[in-house]
């Protein structure tokens, strides 16, 4: 069988604007490993000067698929959580991209760690400010994440944070989608299931492929 090589064309598009986002690199075996193995959440092997995803295969060996790095991109997932009439609930948003309903989340910017950037993104696309002096967190392991937009040569690595905003009296605290969100809700977290049923049911939604196995094992453990 033939290895399939693919790089889809918004991420050359991406490149020839000089978007952040994107390597401009196009030859990955010019690229300097031993930097980006050194800071790596996950280890990853190089076979012939290019990197490997440690979760191969994607079914795209080579090229980048729809994601503009290559190798591994670090990103931080806010796990965000309050209970009210005794049963927990999560903030999601939904995804301006159609991608369904996801955790708040995104890149790690350079120097910047997982924590703060779980909390800018929560901001950025939920308008919900989540404290660490205050608020209960756990920086949970990094794990690679099944997103369908990756390769075997370019994938996303997620250091999920959780924060625990108590007991609501009252109201939920407001959010409203932004940024990459096109809105923002509170969800009942009871399980996975009821977490799925009730996107379906009220909004018609499905969860973000990349964020089902995260959040059946935080939901369901």
């Amino acid at each position: 069988m033939t290895a399939r090589t693919y790089t889809h064309p918004s991420v050359l598009a991406g490149i020839a604007a000089g978007a952040s986002w994107a390597d401009p690199e196009m030859d990955p075996t010019r690229i300097d490993w031993a930097v980006r193995r050194a800071v790596a959440a996950i280890p990853f092997p190089l076979v012939d000067g290019r990197p490997v995803n440690p979760a191969a295969p994607t079914g795209i060996r080579y090229g980048r698929n729809l994601l503009g790095h290559w190798g591994e991109q670090q990103c931080a997932d806010a796990v965000v959580t309050a209970s009210k009439h005794g049963f927990p609930w999560l903030v999601m948003v939904e995804r301006a991209d159609g991608h369904g309903w996801a955790l708040p989340g995104g890149y790690v910017d350079p120097g910047e760690t997982a924590l703060a950037a779980a909390v800018r993104e929560l901001a950025e696309e939920t308008g919900l400010l989540a404290d660490p002096d205050r608020h209960p967190h756990e920086v949970m392991p990094a794990r690679v994440v099944p997103d369908p937009r990756a390769s075997d040569e370019a994938w996303m690595v997620t250091t999920p944070v959780r924060f625990d905003l108590g007991i609501c009296t009252g109201p939920l605290p407001t959010v409203t989608g932004s940024d990459d969100a096109r809105r923002a809700a509170w969800l009942p977290a009871v399980d996975y299931q009821s977490l799925t049923g009730y996107l379906d049911t009220c909004y018609g939604g499905t969860v973000f492929a990349a964020h089902r196995d995260l959040l059946a094992a935080l939901l369901d453990h």
